[in-house]
């Protein structure tokens, strides 16, 4: 029996307002709350609260035999309790199941495992902190940002104490071995992966609606024939995917929800599969090889790599920009700039300065509040640059306050 992991990541940016040069030392709101209240209360009535109530029907239809996994983002769980705290409801409903099973991640969909290992075990903290008070559980498996995955990150994932984690199918790390099993981390070899299998995941994901496919259009049987087909082989089938692409990416009338709501009792009707959340699967199978990524891998564009966030000359500026003020943050010890330094680190800001605009435009420019990718450069250079400048003079106030006392006390 094949077993079919379902995965579905939740995330949404804290957006910047068009912030100018002229609002340098003057302005420290940096956050367009118009708008990211307009999207958030736009995604939850037309993805989350729809979706959500779809699955908890499907689970008590089931009696829980349908079973799957999430990862929250901090920074969209912020969002519901901001502008739509309904939707934390409904996946608090959901992990009342006991089906649901929730990963932890980078508090803010960080790019922090290619920076600096403290921030990101820091991130990882916040974020397994902010699932126990939230759904009053914690996390056994892992999913980085944007499923970014090398040896070296694994290693760091498996020092923190998860035993399972997620990872992109990639041909080009894969070779001939199909993403259907279990596989362990090169250097910790107690941690396992799982493999998404981009072809079934993406053939929801990106071509459901796509009538210029050639298999237009995807029915549930057809998809579960494909699962159960021995032209699939494997043991663990893991379908990850964006959540917005039911009822965002794929809109309601192009019958996804009804595609969703037809798949588990074929998935279960077929004999041959069942539904199994992420450490479930990972604890029934043993892992059938280790699996050598020396260099980082993700599940963006064609290329499976970082140069989404980090391939241009604009990017990797920012980045390292950013990066450079992490320990007069870490000095400074105050809320305030902890809370900035973390929505700055958001990955979105970076993939939103991405030139990469030919078969993947359309990915890129999903919701992004910018012309091009030198506008978005510009006003995160003027908030950070504002950033920078308060971090300076907060540190300087400290520094002078520090001395004052020492000389008093002399």
């Amino acid at each position: 029996m094949k077993t079919v992991c379902l995965y579905f990541q939740v995330h949404q940016p804290w957006r910047l307002k068009k912030y100018r040069f002229f609002n340098m030392g003057k302005d420290h709101n940096y956050l367009d709350d118009l708008m990211n209240r307009s999207i958030m209360q736009k995604v939850a009535r037309q993805c989350y609260l729809p979706m959500n109530a779809l699955l908890l029907k499907l689970i008590k239809e089931n009696k829980g035999k349908f079973r799957c996994s999430f990862s929250i983002t901090g920074i969209a769980v912020e969002q519901f309790r901001a502008y739509a705290p309904e939707v934390l409801d409904s996946f608090k409903e959901l992990a009342a199941t006991g089906c649901v099973e929730f990963l932890a991640e980078t508090y803010s969909h960080s790019l922090a495992a290619l920076a600096s290992k403290e921030d990101f075990t820091q991130q990882v903290k916040l974020h397994t902190a902010m699932l126990k008070k939230e759904f009053g559980v914690k996390p056994a498996a892992f999913r980085n940002t944007e499923l970014i995955y090398s040896d070296e990150i694994g290693a760091m994932v498996a020092e923190m104490g998860f035993r399972t984690m997620l990872a992109e199918g990639a041909k080009h790390v894969l070779g001939w071995k199909s993403p259907n099993y279990v596989y362990a981390n090169a250097i910790d070899q107690k941690l396992r992966l799982l493999m998404r299998n981009y072809k079934l995941s993406d053939d929801i994901a990106f071509r459901f609606s796509n009538r210029s496919w050639d298999q237009w259009p995807l029915t549930t049987d057809k998809y579960v024939q494909w699962l159960a087909s021995e032209e699939t082989p494997g043991e663990v089938i893991n379908l990850f995917m964006d959540y917005e692409t039911f009822g965002e990416h794929q809109t309601a009338d192009t019958g996804i929800f009804d595609f969703m709501k037809a798949l588990p009792k074929a998935v279960l009707g077929n004999g041959a599969l069942e539904f199994a959340t992420v450490s479930e699967a990972a604890k029934k199978y043993q892992p059938v090889a280790v699996l050598h990524c020396p260099h980082v891998m993700s599940w963006a564009d064609e290329e499976r790599d970082v140069t989404a966030w980090l391939g241009n000359e604009l990017q990797n500026e920012a980045f390292a920009k950013l990066y450079a003020q992490k320990e007069k943050v870490a000095a400074l010890k105050n809320p305030d700039f902890d809370y900035v330094w973390s929505f700055l680190q958001t990955s979105d800001h970076f993939y939103y300065m991405a030139t990469k605009w030919l078969s993947d435009g359309d990915v890129h420019s999903y919701f992004n509040p910018y012309d091009s990718a030198y506008d978005a450069f510009i006003n995160y250079m003027n908030v950070l640059s504002d950033f920078i400048i308060e971090l300076d003079e907060a540190l300087a106030a400290k520094g002078a306050k520090k001395s004052a006392k020492a000389a008093k006390a002399k």
